[in-house]
């Protein structure tokens, strides 16, 4: 992956990351939009980045955005050191 492709990926995922963040901070209240703009963001990723390139698994990770977090956190980690 390119270094610049990798910069955009890193900051969609602490977009991603604050977007979750802000999900859990407020259960007790409406989050269907919230929870809306985090599943698209994680398709764009997905698409835009060509995720399942690098994690065959990541697709089926849509519905748990921790574990989808944590693999795009593993691909920035393997392409950074390449």
């Amino acid at each position: 992956m390119e270094k610049l492709n990798i910069q955009r990926l890193s900051q969609t995922l602490n977009y991603l990351e604050s977007k979750q963040r802000e999900l859990e901070r407020q259960m007790q209240n409406d989050t269907r939009s919230i929870d809306s703009m985090i599943r698209y963001i994680k398709r764009d990723m997905l698409n835009e980045f060509q995720l399942s390139d690098f994690d065959a698994s990541i697709k089926h990770q849509l519905k748990n955005t921790e574990n989808f977090i944590l693999i795009v956190q593993n691909i920035i980690e393997e392409n950074t050191e390449a």
